[in-house]
């Protein structure tokens, strides 16, 4: 029979899930599966869609999102070679996820801008507090 296993607990830490959440919540695995949320892509398309990404850390992120059973890699026996990647349904729900949270990135960007400057003013203050003190 075998062992019973712990339930999932991305706090602990030798949960396995955590390294799926590295590689949904990784810069380049976020932006690699929002832009497949809108349709397949080439691998060069999807270089010149992930703004900044390079050739190595994209090839990187498709195998391991691959791997991680959310991204379909197509390729076609073709010449030249075509390879097309597309999101699985695991990968669209991962997808939607991070998605709706760099959404939310986008939208509150004002506020962190604002929140980070009061920090650094009030930082700022008590550095020069302590220094004349």
């Amino acid at each position: 029979m075998p062992a019973k296993t712990a339930k999932p607990d991305v706090n602990r830490s030798m949960c396995p899930s955590r390294l799926v959440l590295e590689h949904v919540t990784s810069r380049w695995g976020v932006l690699v599966l929002a832009a497949l949320l809108e349709r397949s892509y080439r691998f060069s398309e999807l270089r010149r869609e992930v703004g900044g990404v390079s050739e190595k850390m994209l090839a990187q992120t498709l195998q391991t999102l691959e791997r991680d059973g959310f991204v379909h890699r197509d390729a076609k026996p073709v010449i030249p070679p075509r390879v097309d990647y597309t999101l699985t349904e695991l990968g669209r729900e991962a997808a939607e996820q991070v998605w709706g949270l760099a959404r939310w990135t986008e939208r509150r960007l004002d506020e962190v801008f604002k929140a980070r400057q009061a920090y650094d003013e009030a930082r700022a203050f008590a550095h020069d507090e302590a220094r004349t003190s």
